[in-house]
């Protein structure tokens, strides 16, 4: 995503943010708001977290935070969800492990009154929430796919790609990068709700990691197991994509192969600095967090619903590739710049 189209996500935060004032609440707690998150451990989720509490102690909203066990844990979410609801919240802000299981337990959140507001990972479908607060995820893996496919230049068409994805339920964040990467590598995805049934040669398989660095390396080496001469490796997350630098770099293949990922935390940042990672799309937490609570103090007072960016089904808090070897033709920012928008 362009300088531009990030400036004009932060500018739209800012004019939603008026919809939700600190002097309309700051004076009362009586607002309930539950934050749901994957796991508590991943810095992503951490961040998220920490803008939630901020904004919720500037409006005076009261917050509770959970959080799955592990990336997958949808049971741990679903008994969130009946907690929230049994506590009186006014709202929910969610990032679901399993984005169509969860939407039962979403529509009883719903009809007891709840706003539910899905952050970073939109539920299937997306209407089941009553707004989406998110990274264009698609255009995430659109750019890191076009960004290894133009450094590359000839030799992309001999590439050997390793697919490290979420997890085997596909929920759709990681659907959405996974084929945005392929996309922009220029490989057909065949259908493209859903990844591993594209037919290119190139592919060499798909392995999931949980979105962790364990998983990652094991991921790793399966695919290596199948295929020592990888050179190309898509990751969910940084995360994952530190995990797949450890099994390459405990073969000696560390030095070249092409790793790319999204998240744009600080340590993923400081990877691409360190050449570990090439290049990864950077999101934002931290906004998608203080508007979800936003949207819950508007919605407590007089029924108000976020409105999504133009031309989309969800509210876009952008995203920006970040590596220091830009690739012609698509548009980046140097990891100066990463670090200094970073989180984590």
């Amino acid at each position: 995503m362009s300088n531009s189209t990030l400036k004009s996500a932060l500018l739209a935060a800012v004019a939603f943010g008026a919809l939700a004032t600190a002097p309309a609440y700051a004076a009362s707690h009586s607002i309930g708001a539950c934050l749901i998150t994957k796991t508590d451990t991943n810095p992503f989720f951490v961040k998220m977290k920490e803008g939630a509490e901020a904004k919720a102690a500037e409006l005076g909203v009261s917050l509770k935070s959970y959080a799955g066990k592990v990336d997958g844990d949808h049971e741990t979410q679903v008994a969130a969800i009946e907690t929230c609801i049994a506590d009186g919240a006014k709202g929910i802000l969610i990032t679901a492990s399993d984005t169509s299981s969860i939407v039962s337990a979403v529509k009883q959140a719903r009809d007891a009154g709840l706003v539910v507001i899905a952050l970073d990972t939109p539920l299937e479908p997306i209407d089941a929430a009553d707004a989406t607060f998110a990274t264009d995820n698609f255009l995430a893996g659109e750019l890191i796919g076009k960004w290894a496919a133009a450094t590359l230049g000839d030799e992309a068409a001999n590439a050997r790609i390793a697919m490290l994805d979420l997890g085997v339920s596909q929920p759709s964040v990681g659907v959405l990068r996974d084929q945005g990467f392929l996309t922009g590598f220029g490989i057909d995805v065949k259908d493209p709700g859903k990844w591993g049934d594209e037919d290119d040669a190139r592919i060499v398989g798909n392995d999931v990691t949980a979105g962790n660095e364990e998983g990652g390396r094991k991921a790793m080496e399966n695919l290596l197991a199948k295929d020592p001469m990888i050179n190309v490796v898509y990751t969910i997350n940084e995360p994952a994509a530190a995990g797949a630098y450890e099994a390459l770099k405990a073969i000696g293949r560390e030095g070249d192969v092409l790793i790319v990922s999204v998240d744009g935390g600080c340590p993923g940042v400081a990877n691409v600095k360190d050449g570990i990672i090439g290049a990864t799309s950077q999101q934002y937490p931290l906004l998608m967090a203080s508007l979800g609570i936003e949207a819950i103090a508007a919605w407590a007072k007089d029924g108000t619903k976020p409105a999504p960016t133009e031309g989309k089904d969800f509210f876009d808090t952008g995203v920006s590739l970040v590596t220091d070897k830009p690739a012609e033709g698509v548009e980046s920012i140097s990891v100066a710049e990463g670090m200094d928008r970073c989180w984590g």
